[in-house]
């Protein structure tokens, strides 16, 4: 399994008459080998920025590794498309509404593998089943399933390629709170199952809480604080991540 390590990674937006937009400034972190690392903060700080900019999919400055390999995305993006996955935080945008849900799971099965249509077939009606729908699921479209269900579709389509190392931007902000846990637990379980790494991002700390065991605490597209869950949660020693945590709602009625 591998390690990824994040090393000075910058990006930077710039706009014709403006100032340019600094939305990623010099973030380095490890994350080891099944481990699930938590990065929180308010919306804006950079966080899903910092996502796209690992899996190439922005430009950026600064070198992403795995395995002490550096990561070439200008040359060779799909050598690496295998092993590192994203689970978009949107599952009514990330969908294409035009083509059925087995189309969607079987598309990157097409590009990057050389198996037989039946084969395909097999791995997505599996894939259907260990999240939680069935293979006559794979006929329909993203329109007639419910929030929960498109997210657990967008889980399934990350999971195709069997990768070692998904990155998950708010995967359950879109959802009613009901519907939360269920995706939370899926997603448990199926880095379990596949001994994944994994990077959860959001700005909720009870879901970071329950879910990473390390945590980064992002601040104007910097890291301000870093550590284990429960030691950043109990006894934060930033400001800021002090904030955080003040604003969190609680169920706590005493003054």
């Amino acid at each position: 399994m591998p390690k990824l390590e994040v090393q000075e990674l910058s990006v930077t937006f710039r706009q014709p008459r403006r100032d340019p937009v600094h939305a990623v400034r010099g973030v380095s972190f490890t994350i080891e080998s099944g481990e699930t690392l938590g990065i929180v903060g308010e919306s804006g700080c950079g966080k899903t920025t910092l996502s796209r900019a690992i899996l190439g999919l922005v430009p950026f400055q600064g070198q992403v590794c795995m395995d002490d390999k550096v990561l070439d995305w200008k040359t060779n993006p799909s050598k690496y498309r295998k092993t590192l996955q994203l689970i978009f935080q949107d599952p009514y945008a990330s969908l294409n509404p035009r083509i059925p849900v087995g189309q969607a799971l079987v598309e990157p099965l097409t590009v990057h593998t050389k198996y037989s249509k039946k084969e395909k077939e097999e791995r997505v009606a599996a894939l259907l089943k260990k999240v939680g729908l069935t293979q006559e699921d794979a006929g329909k479209y993203p329109h007639e399933f419910s929030g929960g269900q498109r997210q657990r579709i967008a889980i399934a389509r990350a999971l195709i390629l069997e990768p070692e190392i998904v990155i998950a931007d708010e995967p359950v902000s879109a959802l009613d709170v009901s519907v939360q846990a269920q995706i939370l637990n899926l997603m448990s379980d199926v880095k379990k199952d596949m001994g994944l790494t994994m990077i959860f991002i959001s700005h909720d700390l009870s879901v970071v809480r329950h879910v990473a065991d390390r945590v980064l605490v992002m601040y104007n597209g910097q890291i301000v604080e870093e550590g284990l869950t429960e030691e950043v949660m109990n006894a934060p020693q930033h400001p800021y991540t002090q904030q955080l945590l003040a604003a969190a709602p609680t169920l706590d009625t005493r003054q």
